[in-house]
């Protein structure tokens, strides 16, 4: 898997203290974006779909962190290699989120049945739809524009994310390897400079 960055403990990309995960490539090339770095993606970042899978389990185990985001990129482009990593972390994630670009119908259409099955059997949260720049409103939480949809593919965690999207956005900084990182839903750009 092409893997850029994994960021722990998260708490602006879902409820409670997570585990965010972003993969490389993205073919969409949305106008505004906040990773366009994510977009393309090198020898350098692969990692087996096994050391991915014991990277997460050792931050869950080590760090108690038991909720995961993964984004990018966008997940859905390397969808049988994700499948096959949610399978090997779902006992330690029992909330895991998903970003993708794709719509909730394109993805069905676009992923084998057999992967999309392993997908949907993991995943709790599905975040779809493209990056809009026109329609980042700059308040609804855990999306970039309001034609992104939230699908809850598993009603247990439902409560707890209305309650968290109830509260707006925010968002988090890091500091890695002299880098600055914000994470989070931001403005857009346009409305940052109150333009």
């Amino acid at each position: 898997m092409y893997v850029d960055r994994v960021l722990s403990p998260v708490v602006t990309l879902g409820p409670g203290q997570r585990v965010a995960l972003w993969l490389a490539g993205c073919t969409k090339h949305c106008p505004g974006c906040a990773n366009p770095e994510l977009w393309e993606h090198t020898d350098a970042q692969w990692l087996t779909v096994g050391q991915l899978a014991q990277a997460l389990l050792s931050i869950a185990r080590e760090r108690s962190t038991h909720r995961l985001t993964v984004t990018g990129g966008d997940p859905l482009e390397q969808a049988d290699e994700l499948a096959q990593l949610l399978q090997l972390v779902r006992p330690a994630y029992p909330d895991i989120l998903v970003y993708t670009g794709y719509t909730l119908d394109e993805a069905r259409r676009a992923i084998a049945a057999d992967t999309w099955g392993q997908l949907a059997s993991c995943v709790d949260v599905l975040i779809d739809g493209p990056y809009l720049e026109a329609r980042n409103d700059g308040l609804v939480a855990l999306r970039g524009s309001t034609n992104q949809l939230i699908h809850y593919l598993s009603e247990h965690v439902r409560d707890e994310y209305e309650t968290y999207l109830a509260q707006g956005r925010t968002v988090q900084n890091f500091v890695v390897g002299g880098r600055a990182i914000s994470v989070g839903i931001h403005m857009r750009e346009d409305a940052r400079h109150g333009e």
